[in-house]
């Protein structure tokens, strides 16, 4: 059996302000052409489809018209739901969707029940562990401890609890099953040894927020998500990532997807796939005037660009400017030469001994990097008395 291992893919996320609706659509039907040429059987998305608990409109309609390629493609799929994902959402109308080769598996409560697929070696069995908030989770898992595996009470608290309450019974189900059965287990959760990146929200809980990957001994292959880069934490113990970069920490990332082939005995082996980039992330940093009008940034105009001005004055209407040349520049930054932009004092020392026209004319020089003028100073005088007339008025 072929399986292809992806993840977060944050169907409706945006990208400092920019729509990318489009450019996700564009990798995510690739995804369709990719189990075409592969004969790819089974595609699996280990949490994060959606970008927020209630996607839009658009993003949904998105996501329908890419699983349904997929589906069209010839493999089935499997989903779980991840921190970003609304559970009970996702997992809507899971029964009448297995009908159609659309498995979502988004239940703490049935974690242990898998997806039964079959090539000509016998059965495969795929375990769907959502996205497990710890408190949320031990109370749900204590409530249903009469499965085999279970433990009637979990006395700790954490992400690790829980996951090992749920890969507990995962296993009992897996021992019951008929020898020779093989296992695929695709989860939510941030494993020891991996690689976060800036676009990945916070799941720590008490400080902590990963877990061992002894945890997830037993199976055959465990298909992660949550963590955006991809990682191979052991042979069998992989993240996918996700398919576009989503901060520009991402930008070094080689974006791709697992393609893992089991054959009778498990795992056979794991092959890297990339996946094409509708635009690249890109950082510069130097002279306004010179990211304008040197040639060498040239190869950047068409990126995702991050800019960082070291003018020793701010640039006045920097990134109307900068949009000029770079149409897809999206973040700025100044820190000028001498770093008296990152200067930092304590509010106090700042304020200590300054009147209010002393406070205004350095609020104008600490925001655009030089001194007022004259006729600045004499404007910010007529205004602070205004005010203080204003003020004296009521």
């Amino acid at each position: 059996m072929r399986v292809l291992h992806t993840s977060d893919w944050h169907v409706g996320r945006t990208f400092h302000g920019r729509d990318l609706l489009g450019d996700q659509e564009a990798v995510l039907g690739w995804l369709a052409d990719l189990v075409a040429e592969e004969g790819v059987d089974v595609v699996v998305i280990a949490g994060d489809l959606y970008d927020r608990a209630v996607p839009s409109g658009e993003a949904v309609q998105t996501c329908v018209r890419v699983l349904a390629r997929i589906r069209e493609a010839g493999a089935q799929l499997v989903v779980t739901s991840g921190n970003h994902d609304s559970a009970a959402r996702v997992g809507a109308f899971a029964e009448f969707a297995a009908a159609g080769g659309l498995h979502l598996r988004t239940r703490i409560d049935a974690l242990h029940e898998p997806v039964l697929l079959a090539d000509e070696h016998g059965p495969v069995a795929f375990y769907g562990i959502p996205y497990l908030e710890p408190d949320l989770a031990r109370h749900t898992l204590q409530s249903c401890a009469d499965v085999p595996g279970a433990s009637p009470e979990i006395p700790q608290r954490g992400h690790t609890a829980v996951l090992t309450e749920a890969m507990n019974r995962v296993r009992a189900d897996l021992a019951g099953r008929p020898a020779g059965t093989r296992s695929v287990v695709l989860a939510h959760a941030f494993v020891t040894g991996g690689e976060r990146s800036d676009s990945e929200r916070t799941i720590a809980v008490g400080g902590v927020e990963q877990v061992p990957g002894s945890v997830f001994d037993g199976v055959d292959y465990v298909a992660l998500g949550h963590l955006h880069g991809p990682q191979r934490l052991a042979e069998h113990l992989r993240y996918s990532g996700s398919p576009l970069a989503y901060s520009f920490s991402e930008a070094a990332h080689r974006k791709s997807v697992w393609l893992v082939n089991l054959d009778a005995d498990g795992l056979a082996d794991v092959q890297r796939r990339e996946l094409p980039v509708p635009r690249r992330l890109a950082t510069v940093e130097g002279l306004l005037d010179d990211l304008l009008t040197r040639p060498e940034y040239a190869e950047f105009e068409d990126c995702y660009l991050s800019a960082t001005l070291t003018d020793e004055v701010r640039p006045l209407e920097a990134m109307r400017r900068l949009q000029q040349r770079f149409p897809h520049a999206v973040h700025l930054e100044w820190r000028p030469a001498t770093g008296r932009a990152t200067a930092a004092l304590r509010y106090a020392e700042i304020v200590r001994g300054r009147d209010d026209h002393e406070l205004a004319a350095r609020f104008v020089a600490d925001c655009r990097g030089t001194e007022p003028t004259e006729s600045e100073r004499a404007l910010l005088s007529e205004a602070l008395r205004a005010v203080s007339a204003a003020e004296g008025a009521r």
